[in-house]
């Protein structure tokens, strides 16, 4: 697989081109001056300090307010309006609030266009989502968000917490996205009696380039909702938290550190849906995506958080940023393949795979190959293994390839499979071999996989067995790190894993599973 200079961007997709985004929305690297270096020194010995103690000390002062004012709180009456003891509770806890961000050098919060009231939009969709700093507008209204039901056990933070009257998703039980989509929708039909429901649907960080797949939950209820826009204008971006990247406490010492940070935070007009949006969850969540994407200024993707995901497997593989398994991935699942039979889809097509041999296939050999008919999506995942661009592809590299997708942390057991596909009578692979099978794998343009050959091929045969490279990989696991990484594919390149290991509680995924965005597949050639 291959890098075409002609793609588009893993960020196409908008109405309209607008530069070349970042590889990747879930990257966000900082590089620093020396004076800016200088100046983060500077303000960690000082101010630092004083504004964590500050910022600590409102948490703490707000805890108690918020304990009293949610004991013995039961559903009847939170459907009632507030008593006057509530209200001043309320007034308070969001003073108390302001002045934790202040101390944390949000001197002021730019705020555009007008909430709508409850009865006018049961639901806000917030986006987009790049860091706990999005909390800011969950403060400034306290309106209910959608959260995992640890966040309730956590000190402190969990009573303020439930103070908002969150609705919680719990990861033990099987069942829970369906009760939380429709608790959703039993508050969001109550005719304003609730407090509103601000929902992030991206459903995971990303560093603002784009806007990623809106998860379709918050849509499911079918009543009208207010888009709602963040914007961070620093010249300094310590504010974006996304799955590789400065980690939390990083960015929370980065940016007390800023002297000040700026915050915008605009409520577009409410979003009416049609008769068809109510009807079609999917169709309305990408619609009103594209209505926050043009105020915004910033493209759509279809990537989404099982994209994330895939990029940062717990492999011994390390997908690289530019990977075009990315893009693969969303070809997937346009062109209709299920999440919950993808391993099934995998065995019978290794099966036809291995009778086919090395044999390469057309479009429309790989059309009834793959039991779909020609479409946009499927030429366009042909493209992406078109290596010369004669019309003919490799089906093996599609075989790793979906591998990959669909057992993102089971490295070992997707080169297991490539080397039966590519292995020789006598069991064996050359370098080249190797080399086909690793590119794809990690789906990039070219690797030179000569070092860990030679490492693999101790008795310089110019061949290796599967039990040879298995043997290796237990004893070096790290090898992708030693062997592989090379300088245009490390650093820069490749994905380190930060200690985040789930989207943080405001962007809980409670959505049922969907077929994802099949409206139009991205033009990108990879080859």
């Amino acid at each position: 697989m291959k890098l075409s200079s002609r793609g588009r961007g893993c960020c196409a997709g908008g109405s309209r081109e607008r530069g070349p985004p970042p590889r990747s929305p879930f990257v966000h690297q900082l590089r620093f001056s020396p004076l800016q270096k200088a100046k983060i020194a500077f303000m960690t010995l000082t101010l630092f300090p004083i504004r964590l103690f500050f910022a600590a000390f409102m948490m703490l002062l707000a805890w108690p307010f918020a304990f009293i004012a949610s004991m013995g709180s039961d559903e009847q009456e939170l459907e009632k309006p507030l008593s006057w003891w509530r209200k001043i509770v309320d007034i308070l806890l969001k003073a108390i609030m302001r002045m934790m961000w202040l101390a944390g050098g949000f001197h002021w919060i730019n705020v555009k266009g007008r909430r709508a009231l409850p009865a006018e939009a049961a639901i806000l969709t917030v986006a987009p989502h790049s860091s706990y700093f999005d909390a800011i507008p969950v403060t400034m209204t306290f309106a209910s968000i959608v959260m995992k039901a640890e966040s309730k056990d956590i000190p402190v933070w969990g009573t303020l917490i439930k103070y908002i009257r969150p609705v919680f998703v719990s990861r033990s039980d099987q069942d829970s996205r369906r009760k939380t989509v429709e608790e959703i929708k039993r508050r969001a039909q109550s005719d304003g009696k609730w407090p509103q429901i601000m929902i992030f649907p991206e459903g995971t960080c990303t560093n603002r380039s784009c806007l990623i797949t809106f998860k379709p939950g918050a849509f499911i209820p079918g009543v009208p909702v207010q888009p709602v826009v963040l914007r961070y204008p620093n010249k300094l971006d310590t504010i974006t938290w996304t799955w590789q990247g400065p980690g939390a406490f990083e960015i929370l010492w980065l940016t007390l550190c800023q002297f000040h940070n700026s915050v915008e935070i605009e409520f577009l007009p409410v979003y009416i849906p049609s008769e068809e949006e109510r009807k079609n969850p999917v169709l309305y969540a990408n619609n009103v995506r594209r209505v926050m994407a043009e105020a915004l200024g910033v493209p759509v993707t279809d990537y989404t958080f099982e994209d994330c995901q895939l990029a940062l497997a717990e492999g011994q593989l390390r997908l690289p940023s530019d990977t075009c398994l990315l893009e693969f991935a969303k070809l997937v699942r346009s062109l209709g393949l299920k999440p919950e039979t993808l391993e099934d889809d995998l065995d019978k097509y290794t099966a036809s795979a291995m009778k086919m041999k090395n044999e390469k296939v057309d479009l429309k050999e790989f059309s009834t190959y793959l039991e779909f008919p020609v479409s946009q999506t499927l030429e366009s995942m042909f493209a992406l293994f078109d290596e010369n661009e004669d019309g003919v592809i490799d089906i093996r590299e599609f075989v790793i390839a979906l591998s990959v997708v669909c057992k993102p942390s089971k490295t070992l057991e997707t080169i297991q499979l490539a080397f039966q596909l590519y292995q020789s009578e006598g069991g064996t692979v050359t370098e080249e071999d190797l080399g086909n099978i690793l590119k794809t794998a990690m789906g990039v343009s070219q690797i030179d996989v000569t070092h860990l050959f030679r490492a693999v091929d101790e008795e310089e045969k110019g061949k290796i067995t599967y039990d040879d490279f298995y043997t290796f990989a237990v004893l070096h696991p790290h090898f992708a790190e030693e062997y592989l990484y090379t300088d245009q594919m490390g650093a820069e390149g490749g994905l380190e894993t930060s200690s985040l290991s789930a989207p943080n509680g405001i962007c809980t995924d409670f959505s049922p599973d969907n077929s994802a965005d099949r409206r139009k597949p991205l033009q990108k050639k990879l080859n």
